[in-house]
């Protein structure tokens, strides 16, 4: 079951329902499921904890239960459960014993970040949390690249403006959105170039809940003249390895990455690096 991501207004009728139906409520976070219990003047059932470390463990227990006849229910911290929250594990034990599965629907940060960015939502791709540490980050930002889609991720406040920074160099000069504390009362949407907001983070604190939202690649230009390519690339390499002179030719002209790394490896090559 859904839950908001910071708005008590946003509980339905049918999630005041399944709360107060439910024999066991099994919770990321039993203290968080606890506190929106009693803002709904819920009496809480029995409630146990089943997040990413227990859920294995957590999911057999509460399978057994609903097999017993037991009414569960699993909520995450906020927003919908499986959603870069646990919740896969649950479902996935639960239909194995044959226990049957619904979702009770609601808020959720990836939805409600796309419509607030006002960049194109079909298609999109969810990234989930990025790596934190910058050579896997880098490498995950390079594979989705190229792909012909909004990207949305999930990002820790202390890493906003370095990943920002990242994805300025890696997928150029696209158009996105930063938001922040959804639905709350300091909820904000930037919008701006990737370089800009990167820069504004630099100097700016950011704190909450925050989704980037990174609007879809420019179209293709017409590929330039070889000789100039070579060029850029011939400079680019006087100061970086291969791969991130290619980076920063590809951000640059907006060519596909595959096909200025390839030509970078030919020209380092020739300069027998």
């Amino acid at each position: 079951m859904a839950t908001p991501l910071g708005n008590l207004g946003d509980v339905s009728a049918r999630q005041r329902a399944t709360l107060a139906a439910a024999e066991t409520i099994a919770a990321e976070d039993t203290r968080v499921a606890r506190r929106l219990l009693s803002a709904l003047g819920i009496a809480a059932p029995r409630l146990v904890r089943c997040d990413e470390r227990e859920s294995p463990a957590a999911a057999a227990d509460l399978v057994a239960r609903a097999r017993a006849g037991h009414v569960v229910a699993f909520v995450s911290d906020a927003g919908m459960p499986g959603i870069a929250d646990p919740g896969a594990v649950l479902v996935n034990a639960a239909r194995a014993a044959g226990v049957p599965v619904s979702v009770v629907p609601g808020p959720s940060a990836l939805a409600t970040a796309l419509a607030l960015s006002g960049l194109p939502a079909e298609p999109s791709l969810f990234l989930g949390f990025l790596p934190a540490k910058q050579g896997p980050r880098a490498r995950a930002l390079r594979d989705f690249a190229a792909v012909p889609a909004t990207l949305v991720a999930f990002e820790a406040p202390h890493r906003l403006a370095e990943t920002l920074r990242a994805m300025a160099e890696i997928l150029g000069p696209r158009e996105a959105c930063v938001l922040r504390e959804l639905t709350k009362r300091h909820e904000e949407a930037r919008n701006g170039a990737l370089g800009d907001l990167a820069a504004h983070y630099e100097t700016h604190e950011a704190l909450g809940e925050i989704v980037v939202v990174v609007g879809p690649p420019r179209e293709a230009p017409a590929a330039p003249d070889p000789a100039a390519l070579d060029a850029k690339l011939r400079a680019a390499l006087l100061a970086h390895g291969v791969r991130d002179a290619a980076d920063r030719v590809a951000a640059e002209t907006g060519l596909a990455r595959r096909t200025v790394y390839a030509r970078a490896l030919e020209l380092a090559g020739k300069r027998g690096r």
